[in-house]
C-alpha cells in the first residue's frame, strides 16, 4: 500500500525541446512503478525560447500528475524556489532533466527525509561509492570548486554541492528558502551553506551519475559565478 506522504519531483528546464519528453517519461515511468509515495512530477520552465513551453503544457494536459510551471525569468534557482515555495508536498526534490544520476538512487535520496530523520539530502559524485563516468574537464573543475568550498567552509559538512540531484522537507524548505539569495547555479551551494549554518544535517547519497556530453552549461561562467557567490556568503556584501 502506498504512503499518504506525497514527493515532488521538479525538472527545472530551459530550451530543453529535444530531451524534455523523453525525460519526463522515463521519470515517471520510474515512479509508478518503484515509489510507494504519492508523487507529481513539475516541470518548472524558466524563460524557454523553443518549443519546451508547449511540451511542457501538452505534458501536463496529459498526465494529472505532471505539472508545468512557467517563469519569465532565467535562472535554475529561481525555477527552484518558484516551484519548492508553492508546492504542499511533504519532501521537496529536483533532478537534472537529462537524468544524468541513475534513478534507482532516488529512493535512497528522499527515504530519510520521509521518515523525519533528516531535512535536507543530496546525491553526492565525490563521496566513497560513487560510480561516475564524465570528461576530465568537468571532472577537474569539479573537484577545484569543491576543493574551494572546503577552503572557504572548513566545516560545510558535505562533498559534493553542485550534483543535480537533491531533496528538502517542506519544513525546513520554509525556513531556508528566504535566506537564499542566489537565483542562477549557486543556489545549491548556497541553500546547503545556509542549511549547515542552521543546525541541518545533510544525508548525502553516493550517485551512479553520467556525464550528458551535450550539455549546454557554460562552465567558466557557471564557475565564476560560484565563486562570487562562495565570496559573498563567506565575506557577507
Amino acid at each position: 500500500m502506498a504512503s499518504d506522504k506525497q514527493v515532488d519531483v521538479v525538472i527545472p528546464v530551459y530550451n530543453e525541446e529535444e530531451a524534455l519528453e523523453g525525460s519526463i517519461d522515463k521519470l515517471a515511468g520510474y515512479l509508478q512503478a518503484h515509489c510507494p509515495y504519492r508523487w507529481r512530477i513539475i516541470i518548472a520552465d524558466n524563460a524557454s525560447t523553443d518549443r519546451t513551453p508547449e511540451i511542457g503544457r501538452r505534458l501536463a494536459e496529459g498526465s494529472e500528475r505532471v505539472q508545468y510551471l512557467r517563469l519569465e525569468q532565467k535562472g535554475r534557482g529561481r525555477a527552484l524556489r518558484a516551484a519548492w515555495s508553492q508546492s504542499q508536498a511533504d519532501v521537496l526534490s529536483y533532478m537534472d532533466v537529462d537524468l544524468s544520476t541513475d534513478l534507482d538512487c532516488f529512493l535512497p535520496l528522499i527515504q530519510p527525509l520521509v521518515e523525519g530523520r533528516y531535512g535536507v539530502a543530496i546525491g553526492s559524485r565525490l563521496k566513497k561509492g560513487a560510480q561516475v563516468t564524465r570528461g576530465l574537464k568537468r571532472e577537474v573543475i569539479s573537484r577545484i570548486y569543491n576543493l574551494m568550498m572546503g577552503a572557504m567552509f572548513p566545516r560545510k559538512g558535505f562533498y559534493d554541492a553542485q550534483c543535480g540531484f537533491k531533496a528538502i522537507t517542506r519544513q525546513a524548505a520554509q525556513e531556508l528558502l528566504p535566506l537564499v539569495k542566489d537565483q542562477a547555479w549557486f543556489f545549491d551551494s548556497e541553500l546547503l551553506l545556509k542549511a549547515r549554518a542552521r543546525g541541518y544535517q545533510i544525508h548525502e547519497v553516493p550517485v551512479r551519475w553520467v556525464d550528458d556530453p551535450g550539455s549546454r552549461v557554460h562552465i567558466a561562467k557557471t564557475a565564476w559565478e560560484d565563486i562570487k557567490g562562495m565570496w559573498r556568503v563567506r565575506f557577507g556584501g
